[in-house]
C-alpha cells in the first residue's frame, strides 16, 4: 500500500472524529474537487482519493478494521479495490448524500418523493413579471394613475385552470410515475429534475381542454389600473400583487413589477430629491442685479439676481425640489446662471457697446488712454492676461 495517504489524513479528521465531522469534511472536500467544478488536472485524481476514504471511514465496520489493521484491514471490504462502493445497498444511502452535496451546484431539487404522492397533483405558483413604464418628471414627483396593457399566462376560463374537459380524468404521469420528477443518472451521482412530460404535476390530462391544451393557462392580454405613487424615480418599481402569471394546478399566481422610467425633461434635471436647471440671464442683469422668473414644479416664483453675477453662478431655492418616497421632505433647486451674449446687434447697439467697452477701459474716443485711474471691472480677464504673461516670462527664462 506504499504511496497510499492515510484516510484520515485524506479527509483532514483526527482519529477520534464523529460520524458528522467526517461527513462534514467530506462534503466539503467532494465540492472542492468535483471534477464537474475543479479543472485541474489531479481534480478527479483527488475525488477518487476522497471517496475512497469516505467509503471506510462512514462505515463501521470498515473503520474499525482500519483502526486496527490499516489498508490491510479493509482491502477486498470495498474501500481498497474490492466490490464497488456505489453497488448494492449502499449506493442509494451514497447516492442520496451526493444529491444532498451537489443540489445547489446543479440547481436542481433533490428531495425524493415518496410513494405516497403518487397521483396526487403538484401546484407550483406562476411566474413573477416585469413591465417597463415611462413617466414624465412631473409624473413621478407628483404621482399618476396609469392604465398598463399587458399580456401574461392567465387561468384558462373555460377549464377553470384544470386543463381538461368537464369530466376528464386524471392519470398518473407514466415518465415520473406520479412523483413529477425523473432520476438521471450521471456516473455514480443522481440527479434529480421536475419531468418534462408533466411539467412537475405528476400528471396528465385524459381528455385536455381544447382551449389551453392542457395546460389550465393561457396567454391573454389584459389591462390593469396603476397607481404610481408620488416620489418615484428611474429604477424604482411598483409591485402589482398576485397579477403575475397564474400558478399551475391551483397554484398562487405571481406579482407583476412595473419598472419606472422617468423619461428626459426639457428643463429640468433631477438628482435625487433635487433638481438642477440653466437660468439664462442678459448682461445688463448680470451686471445691475434685479428679478427674473423661473419655473418650478409647482409655479413660477421670481428669481433675485444679485449685481455683478457672473456665468456659473449657483443660486439655490430651499423646497422647491422633489419629495421622494422615503424622504421626510422635498430637496432643493438649483438655478445655475448663464450670462447670454446678446446677438443679431444693430449698428447704434454695437457703437454703444464699443463706447461701454472704451469707458470700462479707460479709453477716449480717439483710442488714447485718459489717464484717470479706474477701479478694475474685469478681475478674471486681467488675471488671465497676468497668468499669460507669467507663463511666457519663465519660458523665456
Amino acid at each position: 500500500m506504499a504511496g497510499k495517504r492515510d484516510y484520515y489524513e485524506v479527509l483532514g479528521v483526527p482519529k477520534n472524529a464523529d460520524q458528522d465531522a467526517i461527513k462534514h469534511a467530506f462534503k466539503k472536500l467532494a465540492i472542492q474537487y468535483h471534477p464537474d467544478r475543479n479543472k485541474s488536472p489531479d481534480a478527479g485524481e483527488k475525488f477518487r482519493e476522497i471517496n475512497e476514504a469516505y467509503q471506510v471511514l462512514s462505515d463501521p465496520q470498515k473503520k474499525e478494521a482500519y483502526d486496527k489493521f490499516g489498508f490491510e484491514g479493509v482491502s477486498g471490504m470495498g474501500g481498497m479495490g474490492g466490490r464497488n462502493p456505489f453497488e448494492g445497498a449502499g449506493a442509494d444511502a451514497f447516492s442520496d448524500l451526493f444529491g444532498d452535496i451537489f443540489g445547489d451546484i446543479f440547481g436542481q431539487a433533490q428531495a425524493r418523493a415518496r410513494a405516497g404522492a403518487a397521483g396526487q397533483q403538484r401546484s407550483s405558483r406562476g411566474r413573477d413579471v416585469q413591465i417597463r413604464m415611462e413617466l414624465t418628471l412631473e409624473e413621478a414627483v407628483a404621482g399618476a394613475q396609469k392604465k398598463l396593457n399587458v399580456r401574461t399566462m392567465s387561468k384558462c376560463d373555460k377549464c377553470n385552470g384544470t386543463g381538461g374537459k368537464p369530466g376528464a380524468k386524471t392519470v398518473t404521469c407514466p415518465h415520473c410515475r406520479g412523483t413529477g420528477q425523473i432520476n438521471i443518472r450521471q456516473g455514480f451521482m443522481t440527479i434529480t429534475q421536475t419531468c418534462p412530460h408533466c411539467n412537475g404535476s405528476g400528471h396528465s390530462i385524459s381528455d385536455p381542454c381544447p382551449e389551453c391544451h392542457g395546460l389550465g393557462r393561457v396567454l391573454r392580454p389584459r389591462t390593469l389600473n396603476v397607481s404610481i405613487p408620488p416620489g418615484v424615480d428611474t429604477g424604482d418599481r411598483v409591485r402589482l400583487s398576485g397579477e403575475g402569471e397564474a400558478g399551475l394546478n391551483g397554484g398562487i399566481p405571481g406579482d407583476l413589477f412595473v419598472a419606472i422610467v422617468v423619461k428626459r425633461h426639457e428643463i429640468f434635471e433631477r438628482d435625487g430629491n433635487d433638481l438642477h436647471c440653466v437660468v439664462p440671464i442678459s448682461f445688463a442683469n448680470a451686471a445691475l442685479g434685479g428679478q427674473v422668473e423661473v419655473p418650478t414644479l409647482t409655479g413660477r416664483i421670481n428669481l433675485t439676481i444679485h449685481p455683478e453675477t457672473q456665468t456659473g453662478a449657483v443660486l439655490r431655492i430651499p423646497g422647491k425640489g422633489v419629495r421622494s418616497l422615503n424622504s421626510p421632505g422635498p430637496g432643493n433647486m438649483y438655478c445655475h446662471v448663464v450670462v447670454e451674449t446678446p446677438i443679431n446687434l444693430s449698428k447704434r447697439q454695437k457703437e454703444l457697446l464699443k463706447q461701454f467697452d472704451d469707458d470700462l477701459r479707460g479709453v477716449s474716443s480717439d483710442g488714447k488712454s485718459t489717464g484717470s485711474k479706474e477701479p478694475t471691472h474685469t478681475p478674471k480677464s486681467e488675471q488671465f492676461l497676468n497668468g499669460v504673461k507669467k507663463f511666457f516670462n519663465d519660458l523665456s527664462k
